[in-house]
């Protein structure tokens, strides 16, 4: 390699988390752009980029030079040192030096001994600043740095070189150079790259105090210098300009260190020990048996069509090396039910193979639901199979352990994945360093559309948010915060596993990839994500936990338990007529798939009447797909005609009324009418989703001339492409549909037939989202339904079902220790049900009667079947803290007491008398500890007010009007983004009967922000637009129903049951209006009431204050006047 130019050995890129602030694509365009002929990657400690790095760079006609910054340590002290890999045998001892670190030592450290007892095939620098040995110069022991200097060479012979560097920190130069004189070592000019150029120092800055959780401020922490930007050859030429062999020792060690990390085939570890022909030969033995059995158990007729599919099937999995691959997925599977963990029915492309229904690795019958294998494996696209397959989520983690088992831990990992530093979150974070109050940054933070599902970026919310806009043009601080937050934004922030993606290796792990430690999981962890694990040649299999089939196996397990019931749910007719009545109703909450407000609209219109309905209706349901669900509707009824385009096509197209849903209805096209093999055809699918032209001018060119030749006229079928090509840009995988339809079917089936259980079921899974169990307990209510409240005697962690109703679980209230409920629980099944707050008290560890346990249980109302007034409850927290500390110590120490006859129990002590709480506070708190309310509604006591005033209930919107006052109380509020880039917003209300949603635009959204708060309530103004069975509701104008409460009352009159309420009465209103007041008070021993008596004429009386006279104990009733 001719080159006189220097060669950038230290670039350090965004996988040093929190630390790089180049992304790998900013490093190779640095090097483009500056005629770099290779550039090297010495992240720290990890090899995380390493492939994609190679690749990225080979294929811009770069070298890479593959290196690890390490952290290590001589039993003295700590700094690190740069290795270089020479060839494949340096890059397996980088692997393991790194793996190593971080699955070995908590400290996240190598120890030297290590380092060298793993030297070869590596070139090793001596880490320059913060290297081990310029940490001894640092501290002035520049004989210890010699005496270390002289060992790692004798480790590393001609191998080590002392790196220079001129950042404008203590660079230790003149010590290192007298050290590389008198040892005669190579010097090497470095300049470790943390940040594209010296207008990123700033943000760099903050990025290391976000790393080191500190301020930019602190004087006490280590700091970089604008000097650490990505120099070019020039720049560094002109640095070392007195040093020319430290900048041509960098061309040296660039061709010492030509090798690249590569891409490599799949590789599987073995099945059993077989080899590949008796890998072969089980697979056929399980899939004759398993088809057979499959043929016995469904009736099966035509059973040819079935062993003809089974054996092209295998043929073309053998032919492609996969046999392993199916025995392995078959293998965990079948152990999976063999232990009752509930499997799903398979989801992705896979449930289109026979092979795997025969294996029981799915559940579908692929020729019944026209399933095509070749969507899944094409022998003329190789490309790895992959079955997603979905597990209890509770039991997920013992399948997870088998496999280890079986294959070994040290051959199994989970994949890893990087979390970034998102608009919000940068803002947080870099607010955060700056020293800025948190209220101020939260307030600018939530200003930022929170869209998970397409996260809005930062610029995009300054440019489309006046009020970003004006924070920042009128705040130097909050402008500073933006600035960084828009150069720091994407960077990676932390790593992660991915959710469900394990590698098998066939050898051990640390031969094939380097190894990461998530301290969450006892689990290796892959340093490269999924792309790069698999580009490695690791072969991926999905681990999913679905909660749905933990929910579907809690429904079967409380049947069991409750009616003795038997369900095996794979066995459930899919034409139970009762469970598309309920579909058609759109009464779909916790049904999978099907529960959202728009599904529910469709789920009403549609009225689906068979299985294949509801796999049209999982494919449909998308942003492009979407657009013809009124077509395929129509159709359905009757109102409209399908159109086949050609006769031949109608076999494929009659279940879905001639639209075209699946990419498979793409494949079989082509294959009727061009004679495409259906290999050929997923080509095509591929080619016409992807819009190349070149390719779609070829594939429009052979779907062409094989239609003529099937006789069908060019116009036509030139028309039929076009028309195919655009459905099959968003076709959506039938295999995958099929699958998460009969989950949605499974779910509908049980509650249609078994509502309460599976309603308890699916709260029992929700327990710690207050949002989702309002929306169930309300689900509930339509079902006729009663949600029982906690209670300490009754209530178990999950809900439960008691008889007809729903037990709410001591689990699901706010704020109280799991743990701890779990054991109030465990001490009523084991000693029997609390009588009272005493034995409450006494019976149990005074740890689970802390403050916080005991406020939030008298909040629920968990009390009240032992002390109903639940203010008394609360007043008597710290007491009854008291007694459980003086029972415990009581029953270890077993002390004789004085007056142990009379008190044997604590009982005596008395506990206060108080009134108990109003309405309106009881609801408040019961709110804090739910997170809705449950026992009755805010709006309850303003019924006569709502009613007066003319406003609706939401049951009562009819279709003879569009304009509407209803009141509500929130429970949510979302604001999303229009495609015109202005806010919107839906707001979750309820009333007494119902829970609904208003929409909200901009302009009134901007006006009544500050009062859209869940928990109050509001009135609002709303006009109805309707489509058939569908009704939105859109918010022209809102105000707080607290704003009619101070609307005065003329006169009230109040009936008593004793004049000493009427002292009470008097201290709750004011002097300070011209309302009467006339009490009524009721002859003792008849049902009569005494002449009135005015109490005066000058109060001031509205709806609040009438509401709270209510709550006075003696009063009977209040009338207004």
């Amino acid at each position: 390699m001719k080159n006189e130019n220097y060669i950038p050995l230290r670039t350090t890129s965004q996988y040093s988390l929190l630390e790089g602030a180049m992304k790998i694509e900013k490093i190779v365009n640095k090097a483009l752009n500056h005629k770099i002929p290779a550039i090297g990657l010495t992240d720290r400690n990890n090899l995380f980029g390493a492939l994609e790095f190679s690749e990225k760079l080979i294929d811009k006609g770069i070298q890479p030079i593959v290196g690890c910054n390490l952290t290590v340590f001589d039993g003295k002290l700590e700094g690190s040192v740069v290795c270089l890999a020479k060839n494949n045998e340096g890059y397996k001892n980088l692997i393991k030096l790194s793996s190593e670190l971080f699955l070995t030592n908590e400290n996240e450290r190598i120890g030297l001994d290590r380092l060298f007892q793993l030297n070869e095939g590596l070139l090793v620098l001596t880490g320059g600043y913060g290297g081990l040995v310029n940490n001894y110069l640092k501290v002035g022991l520049k004989k210890e740095a010699f005496e270390l200097t002289k060992l790692i060479n004798s480790n590393f012979d001609k191998r080590f070189y002392i790196e220079m560097q001129r950042l404008g920190l203590d660079d230790c130069e003149n010590d290192l150079l007298d050290i590389a004189d008198d040892i005669s070592l190579p010097i090497v000019a470095t300049n470790p790259v943390f940040f594209e150029s010296k207008d990123n120092f700033i943000s760099h800055d903050a990025l290391i105090a976000i790393k080191d959780s500190t301020t930019v401020n602190n004087s006490n922490r280590d700091r970089l210098t604008p000097e650490f930007y990505f120099k070019t050859p020039k720049d560094m030429k002109e640095l070392f300009i007195d040093m020319p062999e430290a900048i041509n020792n960098t061309i040296e060690i660039a061709l010492r260190t030509s090798f690249k990390v590569s891409k490599s085939n799949p590789r599987l570890p073995k099945f059993s020990g077989l080899d590949t022909d008796g890998e072969t030969k089980e697979l056929r033995i399980q899939a004759e048996y398993g088809l057979k059995k499959k043929i016995e158990e469904n009736d099966i007729k035509d059973k040819d069509l079935y062993w003809e599919r089974l054996n092209s099937e295998l043929e073309i999995i053998i032919s492609m090396n996969f046999p392993g691959y199916f025995l392995i997925v078959a293998d965990f599977i079948k152990w999976a039910k063999n232990k009752n963990i509930p499997v799903g029915p398979g989801r992705g492309s896979g449930a289109g193979s026979l092979v795997a229904w025969a294996l029981t690795i799915t559940d579908l019958d692929p020729i019944r639901f026209n399933l095509i294998f070749e969507r899944f494996l094409n022998p003329e696209r190789i490309s790895l199979p992959d079955f997603d397959i979905d597990f209890c989520q509770d039991r997920r983690e013992e399948v997870i352990e088998y496999v280890q088992e079986k294959y070994g831990k040290e051959s199994v990992a989970q994949i890893i994945t990087f979390g970034s530093l998102q608009s919000r979150a940068v803002l947080r974070d870099v607010g955060r360093v700056l020293g800025l109050p948190y209220g101020q940054v939260d307030r600018i933070c939530k200003l930022v559309p929170n869209n998970p599902a397409n996260p809005t970026t930062l610029k995009e919310a300054i440019d489309g948010d006046i009020r970003i806009r004006e924070e920042r043009d009128n705040d130097e601080d909050i402008a500073s915060m933006l600035e960084i937050g828009l150069e720091l934004e994407g960077l990676y922030r932390n790593a992660s596993t991915h959710a469900a993606g394990l590698v098998i290796g066939d050898v051990p792990l640390q031969d094939i990839i380097p190894l990461y430690r998530d301290p969450r999981s006892e689990m290796p962890v892959t340093q490269f994500n999924m792309k790069w694990a698999e580009a490695s040649g690791l072969v991926k299999f999905d681990f999913l936990g679905l909660k749905t089939l933990t929910v579907i196996d809690k429904t079967i397990s409380l049947l069991k338990e409750k009616k003795d019931i038997d369900l095996d749910i794979s066995k459930i007719s899919l034409n139970d007529k009762q469970t598309y009545n309920l579909l058609g109703t759109g009464n779909t909450i916790g049904i999978f798939q099907l529960e959202s407000t728009g599904m529910q609209d469709v789920l009403r219109n549609m009225q689906p009447d068979c299985f294949e309905d509801i796999i049209a209706l999982v494919a449909l349901y998308r942003p492009g797909p979407m657009d013809n669900i009124p077509k395929y509707i129509s159709c359905k009824k009757g109102e409209d005609k399908p159109d086949y385009m050609e006769e031949r096509l109608e076999t494929i197209l009659k279940e879905t009324y001639g639209v075209i849903i699946y990419q498979e209805q793409v494949m079989q096209t082509a294959q009727i009418l061009s004679n495409y093999s259906l290999g050929e055809a997923d080509i095509l699918r591929r080619a016409m989703g992807k819009k190349i032209k070149s390719e779609m001018d070829s594939q429009k060119e052979r779907f062409i001339t094989g239609a003529i030749k099937n006789g069908i006229e060019e116009k036509k079928a030139d028309y039929i492409f076009e028309q195919v090509s655009e459905f099959a840009g968003y076709g959506f995988n039938k295999s995958h549909a099929a699958g998460y339809a009969l989950i949605a079917y499974q779910t509908a089936y049980l509650k249609t037939h078994y509502p309460e259980y599976f309603l308890t079921a699916s709260m029992s899974l929700e327990k710690d989202n207050t949002d989702k169990l309002s929306i169930f307990v309300n689900d509930a209510k339509k079902l006729g339904i009663n949600i029982l409240p906690p209670d300490i005697n009754k209530s178990k962690m999950d809900f439960d079902v008691e008889g007809n109703d729903i037990r709410y679980g001591l689990g699901a209230i706010k704020n109280t220790s799991q743990k701890d409920m779990i054991s109030i629980n465990n001490e009523v099944i084991k000693n029997g049900k609390f009588h009272d707050l005493y034995d409450f008290s006494q019976r149990l560890d005074a740890n689970i009667l802390s403050k916080k346990n005991l406020e939030f249980l008298s909040f629920s109302g968990a009390f009240d079947s032992v002390e109903e007034n639940r203010n008394k409850v609360f007043q008597s927290i710290n007491i009854l803290s008291s007694i459980s500390n003086a029972a415990m110590e009581k029953n270890l120490n077993k002390q004789d007491y004085l007056f142990e006859e009379e008190f044997n129990n604590f009982n005596h002590i008395p506990l206060p008398e108080v009134d108990k709480w109003t309405t309106s506070e009881t609801l408040e708190k019961e709110f804090s500890a739910i997170g809705f309310y449950l026992t009755g509604h805010p709006l309850s006591e303003y019924k006569k007010l709502i009613k007066d005033q003319k406003i609706k209930s939401f049951k009562d919107i009819n279709n003879n009007t569009t304009n509407y006052k209803i009141a509500g109380t929130i429970s949510y509020v979302t604001e999303r983004k229009s495609q015109k880039g202005r806010n919107f917003a839906f707001i979750g209300l309820t009333d007494e009967e119902s829970q609904f949603e208003v929409t909200i635009f901009s302009e009134l959204l901007f006006r009544v922000r500050s009062i859209l708060i869940p928990g109050i309530s509001i009135v609002v103004e709303v006009e109805t637009q309707r489509n058939e069975n569908n009704l939105r509701l859109l918010a022209v104008n809102i105000y707080p129903l607290e704003d009619l409460l101070k609307k005065d009352i003329g006169g009230l009159k109040v009936y008593v049951n004793n004049t000493e309420t009427i002292l009470q009465i008097k201290d709750r209103v004011e002097l300070t209006g011209d309302s009467e007041i006339l009490i009524h008070v009721l002859i003792e021993g008849e049902d009569v009431y005494q002449t009135e008596l005015k109490l005066g004429e000058n109060f001031k009386i509205n709806p609040a204050i009438k509401s709270s006279l209510k709550e006075i104990e003696g009063v009977l009733k209040i009338e207004e006047m």
